[in-house]
């Protein structure tokens, strides 16, 4: 069967532990970006660096009211067996969520492009973005057009990164006409990753969610 979504209340409860085979350890925390403003309330997601301006960034098919909506990010800080704690912390973006509304969500469902099938996926397989910068985003899709200087080295969305050090983020940053997007470190950095919609018990959206494989499965997670 596809990939199923793990369990990512564990991701946005700070202070949750988890390890890995190797003995390295990670502690979650929840870093706020700001409100992302979502004008059309279609949701894009994608590797700005590469996406952003171009038109191919299509939006998921779950769509919800246009406002402004709280942009998050689960942060994973890093420790290896031995390793000198007076030193730069390791940290990693496990997850990045968009919240729609503050009520629990019971239904997890791949976010879906036009044309995409959950029902064509084999045994763990799932529908998602490529990254090649090692970053990725949300936005919606009228503010595509919004960042023509997000090019390359140059622009506002590296001068985030850059100011900050090219860590983890998150980075609310501005285009034109008011639009906005929130980017962040994409976990181990280039890759293909999943993001997922979930829903209430009455069946409204309540999130969006990028997973970006930091945190281990369950089976992997004794912590």
């Amino acid at each position: 069967m596809p990939m199923t979504a793990p369990d990512f209340d564990r991701y946005f409860t700070p202070g949750h532990s988890f390890s890995y085979e190797s003995g390295r350890t990670g502690t979650l925390a929840v870093a706020f970006a700001g409100e992302l403003w979502l004008p059309s309330g279609q949701v894009t997601a994608c590797d700005p660096f590469i996406g952003l301006g171009g038109g191919e960034a299509e939006p998921f098919t779950a769509r919800v009211a246009p406002g402004r909506y709280r942009a998050e990010t689960a942060i994973a800080t890093l420790t290896d067996p031995g390793e000198d704690l007076g030193g730069p912390p390791h940290r990693r973006t496990a997850a990045a969520r968009l919240v729609i509304r503050d009520t629990a969500t019971v239904t997890w469902e791949p976010a879906l492009r036009a044309g995409q099938d959950a029902s064509s996926l084999g045994e763990d397989e799932f529908f998602g973005y490529g990254v090649d910068a090692g970053t990725g985003c949300f936005y919606d899709v009228a503010a595509d057009e919004s960042f023509p200087e997000c090019e390359g080295d140059e622009g506002p969305l590296w001068d985030a990164f850059e100011e900050a050090g090219h860590g983890p983020g998150p980075h609310l940053v501005t285009g034109e006409n008011g639009h906005n997007l929130v980017a962040f470190g994409s976990g181990w950095g280039d890759g293909h990753y999943p993001t997922w919609v979930g829903r209430d018990a009455d069946g409204g959206v309540t999130c969006f969610v990028t997973d970006f494989f930091v945190v281990p499965t369950p089976g992997d997670d004794p912590a």
